[in-house]
């Protein structure tokens, strides 16, 4: 019997990397599941962002263990997406038990040549579409007299990080959105909570920008290969370099089970020790 069994969950922006190692994780423990992601470029991002065939491949893993999927392509800015993908999924499922909104966006300039647009889609998504996702499944929950609650917010949800203020200011603000909604809602017996990446490799975080950022190279000169080699430096547990999605999912797994039935309104960062450290990690150990 899974950690998950019996429940239904809906996970946002959850065609690949982080988003899919949720999807699976969830139905490997017994969980039927619901994603949203969009599979329209947004213009100030500069990686290619999902397209329907990752949406494809996470229904095809989710299948493949056995459990039941409904994929909805949707935009977390819009509340009349995600109240389309909680009405699909109660349709088919009964129910929603617990929500990922795990969907975020990743750009990067100096604070003085942000844009308007840049800072309005990232706040748009990783700060807004937390809230509407909630939104979207709290009446549902509260219902049913319960429900799990995960926010993915990030390291810079608790430390600063230079060229990228709008990313900060959006997971800083995660963690009011929990914190707040921990509290309102503890009566109704549904817990929030959120996890804090470090440095994960997944199609947002691998990119000619990051990989500049990571190296510190000049712009266009970084590669993957030196932004691997820089990751063991952000890190300071031995072996860490960049992290698996996977790490991030069996923290939410985690807080979405019994095993954390009383936990609430707390941060949990997965970052290999890296809050630990006063810079970086001169003398890592590989």
């Amino acid at each position: 019997m899974g950690m998950l069994e019996g429940k239904v969950a809906l996970i946002t922006g959850g065609s690949r990397g982080q988003g899919r190692a949720h999807a699976i994780t969830c139905a490997r423990e017994g969980a039927d599941v619901i994603i949203i992601d969009t599979l329209d470029q947004i213009s100030t991002v500069s990686y290619p962002m999902a397209e329907q065939a990752d949406i494809d491949e996470t229904v095809r893993q989710v299948e493949e263990l056995d459990r039941r999927i409904v994929a909805v392509v949707g935009d977390v800015r819009s509340q009349t997406d995600l109240d389309r993908a909680v009405a699909e999924g109660i349709a088919s499922f009964g129910r929603i038990d617990i929500l990922i909104a795990n969907a975020g966006i990743f750009s990067l300039a100096p604070a003085h040549e942000l844009t308007d647009e840049m800072w309005d889609d990232m706040i748009g998504v990783n700060l807004t579409g937390v809230w509407k996702s909630a939104k979207a499944v709290l009446p549902q929950m509260m219902e049913q007299g319960g429900g799990s609650i995960v926010m993915t917010s990030s390291i810079n949800g608790l430390e600063p990080g230079a060229n990228y203020v709008h990313y900060c200011a959006a997971k800083f603000g995660v963690v009011g959105i929990m914190k707040t909604l921990a509290l309102e809602y503890a009566p109704h017996g549904i817990r929030v909570n959120s996890v804090h990446p470090g440095a994960i490799l997944t199609p947002m975080t691998s990119w000619q920008g990051a990989w500049d950022m990571m190296s510190g190279k000049p712009a266009g000169e970084g590669t993957e290969d030196d932004m691997l080699a820089a990751g063991y430096h952000f890190h300071a547990l031995k072996g860490n370099g960049f992290l698996s999605p996977q790490r991030i999912a069996d923290a939410a797994l985690w807080l979405n089970s019994d095993l954390a039935s009383s936990v609430t309104g707390i941060s949990v960062p997965v970052d290999a020790g890296h809050l630990l450290l006063p810079g970086v990690n001169a003398t890592p150990v590989k």
